[in-house]
């Protein structure tokens, strides 16, 4: 699943507004004078991977509907939340730093409430409640219809636990609260859990086990957000590749490559985007139905960690270099104008100078438009951290990070400048973070496209720019008739 940044990202409605229609049915919110003095408030923080973002919405639909209304104001709230992650050190961290001022910010107003959602909350539980006694309530990702139950045990003066790993829970009846939504974009998520053992990693012990959620109520979801005015949908799961679900009165079995069919169907209108893919169970079958449909966008994330066969062993990747090269060349041979990103990680276990040689040479082979690259971080309970020493120096990890960030720059500057003169369908995603005079949006191969404001367009349309000029990150141009 892919990493956002460590930057804390504060996911709100605001509770002066209030939802309303227009004339053709769109939903919008709309400036309204409400009185909150006597509502309880809630804030949440989320951070690392889609899942947890898309997790906090669900928390979200579930304190409203018991009562809670959210806000942007920590010091306001009755009950604070921080959405957590525990894939790297780093973001451990940095919750820590955040649970502290949580901390200051609950002596500061008596009776409230802090919690932790999500992996680690699973995973620290008893360090957290016991020993740190920084929270009043540790909820596990499969436990969020317990929230409100275990509030009120927390009221009374109790802790409210509940870190149970379910086989069956998807959430597929909630309809989740559009955090902080720009109202173009918005996440679905397909299935929970994993059942990848990669030696690495924690989320299996965090997220349980996998299982897909009922196809007919992800396509309902689709189209419900289409109504609402959305345009864009990503599918989410930790490996979306995976998805299977038996229809239980045909028997037949709906795959990832007829999920995909079946919302790119919703409307043309409708962009569908999808992550994370796994290199061992992309299928052709997947790539051909992207390449059939215009609206699903020509974009793969294909995680490779390393490009070394040795290492991938040792991480359980369950594939070999030679398997995931042929997996690129399939997908440029038959969508020659899709864009593939990845996660790297440097410094794994024994990793040799001419091993971490062969990780830059894979960038240069896929031609990763972008990539998410993170040196080492040995997470207690995983595979790796029980048969493998860390016996990497810091130092080389760090300078191997480097140097696999110099080779995704020059690739991606690379692949930018090719654009350079090509047009390209643009859906508008709001103003740009640098001036409000320019419009910010993606094309299909998620590249971000910045463009001078066309009078008469706004978020959610759909705009051909031709490309001028460009960056590692970005491009620029011009809107054309």
């Amino acid at each position: 699943m892919e990493l956002y940044d460590d930057n804390p990202t504060i996911d709100f409605l605001k509770q002066d507004k209030k939802i309303d229609e227009d004339k053709q049915g769109n939903v919008f919110f709309k400036e309204e004078l409400v009185d909150t003095s006597n509502q309880k408030k809630f804030y949440i923080e989320s951070y690392g991977c889609a899942m947890n973002f898309s997790d906090s919405e669900i928390v979200a639909s579930i304190l409203l509907e018991s009562g809670f209304h959210p806000t942007k104001n920590m010091e306001e709230s009755d009950l604070i939340l921080i959405n957590t992650c525990s894939i790297r050190e780093k973001a451990e961290a940095t919750v820590r730093k955040r649970l502290r001022i949580f901390d200051k910010a609950k002596r500061n107003k008596p009776g409230t409430l802090v919690g932790v959602l999500g992996c680690m909350a699973e995973r620290l539980k008893t360090k957290l409640l016991e020993q740190e006694k920084l929270v009043d309530l540790v909820v596990g990702p499969d436990a969020y219809r317990d929230l409100p139950k275990l509030i009120s045990t927390a009221e009374e003066g109790d802790k409210g636990v509940n870190v149970f790993l379910s086989r069956e829970e998807t959430y597929a009846d909630i309809s989740p609260i559009r955090l902080q939504s720009n109202g173009v974009s918005a996440f679905i998520s397909i299935m929970r859990g994993c059942d990848n053992m990669c030696s690495f990693c924690v989320v299996p012990f965090t997220r349980g086990r996998e299982r897909s959620r009922d196809a007919f109520s992800i396509i309902a979801e689709a189209n419900d957000l289409f109504n609402q005015g959305f345009r864009e949908v990503t599918l989410l799961g930790q490996n979306v590749d995976s998805y299977k679900w038996e229809n239980p009165e045909t028997k037949e079995t709906v795959n990832f490559a007829h999920l995909l069919e079946m919302t790119a169907k919703v409307n043309p209108l409708l962009r569908i985007r999808f992550s994370t893919s796994h290199p061992k169970d992309i299928t052709d079958e997947v790539i051909h139905t992207m390449n059939k449909h215009h609206n699903i966008c020509k974009y793969i994330h294909l995680p490779v960690q390393s490009g070394n066969s040795r290492i991938l062993k040792l991480m359980n990747r369950t594939y070999d270099r030679e398997w995931y090269m042929e997996r690129v060349n399939s997908i440029y041979k038959i969508m020659p104008d899709c864009a593939i990103s990845a996660d790297i990680i440097t410094g794994f276990c024994s990793e040799t100078e001419e091993e971490h040689q062969e990780t830059l040479s894979i960038i240069e082979f896929a031609k990763y438009t972008m990539s998410y690259m993170f040196f080492y971080s040995e997470r207690p309970g995983t595979l790796a951290a029980k048969k493998y020493p860390d016996d990497i120096p810091l130092e080389v990890k760090k300078r191997r990070l480097s140097e696999v960030i110099d080779v995704q720059t020059r690739i991606s500057l690379e692949s930018n400048k090719k654009d350079i003169g090509k047009t390209f369908e643009v859906l508008i995603e709001g103003v740009s973070k640098r001036s409000d005079l320019d419009f910010k949006g993606r094309n299909s191969q998620n590249k971000m496209i910045i463009f001078p404001v066309v009078e008469g367009y706004q978020p959610g349309d759909y705009i051909n720019v031709k490309v001028n000029e460009v960056s590692s990150a970005t491009l620029k141009g011009i809107a054309i008739a």
